[in-house]
């Protein structure tokens, strides 16, 4: 005969497990919950930065900004004396041609004692400018060197910037010029596009010219002739020396005697004049007794 508590028991067991297991399943399933809302908040806060690290297109990081170099004008001056200018010269050019330049300026002059003298202005690239400058002061002689170096980095930035805007400007007056039906309109609209036309003008000639003269060096170069090494005199007086030195005691000599000749000149002529009037008074004393 079976005892009927066992089977009570046994079910009492069964139920306290069913209930375990049921409490385990929600705690497992509350856990999972919140993982997946935790990983979709994570997700969700990075997404504006995992959008930003990408292209447009989510192909891919974009690249980070490249930062803008300086825009320097770099300009130097060098006095250098050689012993042969025309070869310097052409040394010269063929320095400047060779880095990428080319000679703007080109003068010629000689002195009164013959001796040569050039001047050219050269135009290299920047990054070449220190090569060039070290080679032609390296000529000859250096005499003379100035360098300067101007940031114009503010300059070019807002050049560029107006020059932007400044287009963008003239495209939208072409397009309300395409727009316009009314004479007036079209009238107001031409002369308002020639205004910004010549200002955009202006700007695009001064963002060449900084262009220019930040991406070529200007270097001026003057090229001196050495002067000609004069042989050692000799000191010691010869035939020649004592006959130069002789005719000009003599003509020394003759002008001081003129000088003194010009100081006696009146007194002589007194006194050639009064012995001609007593010459001519003891005549007249002697002729009458003469006569008797």
């Amino acid at each position: 005969m079976r005892h009927p508590v066992r089977p009570v028991l046994a079910g009492v067991l069964l139920a306290a497990a069913l209930v375990l297991t049921g409490c385990s399943a929600d705690g497992s399933g509350d856990t999972a919950d919140s993982k997946a809302d935790a990983g979709g908040a994570a997700q969700e806060a990075a997404g504006p930065a995992s959008a930003s690290a990408k292209d447009v297109d989510g192909r891919g990081p974009a690249k980070a900004p490249t930062l803008t170099a300086n825009s320097i004008i770099r300009t130097a001056s060098l006095t250098v004396q050689v012993k042969d200018v025309p070869k310097a010269l052409d040394e010269a050019r063929g320095t400047a041609e060779s880095a990428g330049g080319y000679v703007g300026d080109e003068t010629t002059t000689r002195d009164a004692e013959g001796h040569e003298r050039t001047r050219l202005v050269l135009r290299v690239p920047t990054e070449r400018y220190d090569e060039v400058l070290t080679g032609l002061q390296g000529a000859g002689k250096l005499l003379d060197r100035t360098a300067k170096a101007q940031d114009v980095t503010d300059q070019v930035v807002d050049v560029d910037s107006r020059v932007k805007s400044q287009q963008a400007s003239v495209a939208r007056v072409r397009e309300l010029m395409d727009r316009a039906t009314k004479l007036g309109d079209v009238v107001t609209l031409e002369g308002e596009l020639s205004s910004r036309e010549a200002d955009l003008e202006a700007l695009l000639a001064r963002q060449a010219s900084l262009k220019d003269r930040t991406s070529l060096a200007t270097i001026t170069l003057s090229l001196t002739q050495t002067p000609p090494v004069a042989a050692a005199k000799d000191d010691t007086p010869g035939f020649t020396d004592a006959l130069a030195g002789g005719w000009h005691v003599f003509v020394t000599m003759l002008r001081w005697i003129a000088l003194a000749l010009g100081a006696a000149l009146p007194f002589a002529a007194l006194a050639a004049l009064a012995a001609l009037l007593w010459w001519r008074i003891a005549r007249r004393r002697r002729t009458p007794g003469e006569e008797g």
